[in-house]
């Protein structure tokens, strides 16, 4: 891998508030072109933060159906060019053959899940089941979402990132940052399936609204709860509601709403 550029950079700017103004520096997030490449062909290119990029591409692979499992990647490289980054993938020879049948190219903005698609079918596509007995008590959602801010480092240094992380037992397994919520949870998804960790058993703990292909995402890596921060949309509650999954939404430190299969959720 090629050396990339800095997740975050220091600029100059100028404070004016009522009482004045002064001259100082914000530390602000990068964003570069990242190219999701198979076989040598651009399969889409996506603005996002410069960290964790074989995550990024592994988690974009499986969260897009693109692969069923991590090892149907027989090689990955990351290079970076004038432009941006590459990720150069080599897949199996029939999963190669399959991305050929359904090839497409988007170019998505930072925070843009669906840009580009060619079809409603394909945006609107139904969320995998997710089948799980698990149940959690309100005290374990509290404590994972006071720990999330913790693990932000990108965010307390911009105040511009966003946050996927999977919590088990008492603490976050992994969390992944990025100016993108769908990017971050891509990491995410990549983060674990290297690490051969199944999200079934853990609580997707999300710092931003929650929409339908975030749910789509998340069931693609089997989590039966979902927590967001903000709130979620009304097609992101019928696609979790249809496919089984939890979603707790709107919470905060002294509050929560559950949406969907509240049985999971012990009051």
């Amino acid at each position: 891998m090629t050396t990339l550029p800095s997740n975050h950079v220091t600029v100059p700017r100028r404070l004016i508030t009522h009482e004045g103004a002064r001259s100082g520096t914000r530390i602000v997030p990068e964003e570069t072109a990242i190219a999701i490449t198979f076989g040598r062909t651009t399969y889409a290119v996506m603005m996002a933060t410069p960290a964790d990029i074989e995550d990024f591409a592994v988690g974009f692979s499986l969260t897009e159906r693109i692969i069923e499992d991590v090892a149907e990647i027989i090689e990955l490289e990351v290079v970076a060019i004038p432009l941006g980054i590459e990720t150069r993938m080599t897949l199996s020879s029939n999963r190669d053959d399959q991305l050929l049948s359904r090839r497409r190219r988007h170019a998505g903005p930072a925070g843009c899940g669906l840009c580009g698609i060619e079809s409603l079918e394909a945006a609107v596509a139904a969320p995998i089941p997710v089948a799980s007995s698990m149940r959690v008590s309100r005290d374990v959602i509290f404590r994972a979402l006071g720990h999330l801010r913790e693990k932000q480092a990108l965010n307390a240094k911009t105040h511009a990132a966003h946050a996927a992380g999977l919590w088990m037992g008492d603490d976050f397994l992994a969390v992944r940052e990025d100016v993108g919520r769908h990017n971050a949870l891509d990491k995410l998804a990549g983060a674990l399936a290297r690490a051969k960790t199944a999200a079934s058993s853990g609580i997707l703990v999300l710092s931003s609204r929650l929409s339908i292909e975030l749910v789509q995402k998340a069931s693609s890596i089997g989590c039966p709860i979902v927590v967001a921060v903000s709130a979620p949309t009304a097609f992101a509650l019928r696609a979790a509601e249809e496919c089984g999954m939890t979603v707790v939404a709107v919470a905060r430190s002294d509050s929560l709403e559950v949406f969907t299969h509240a049985e999971r959720i012990v009051e």
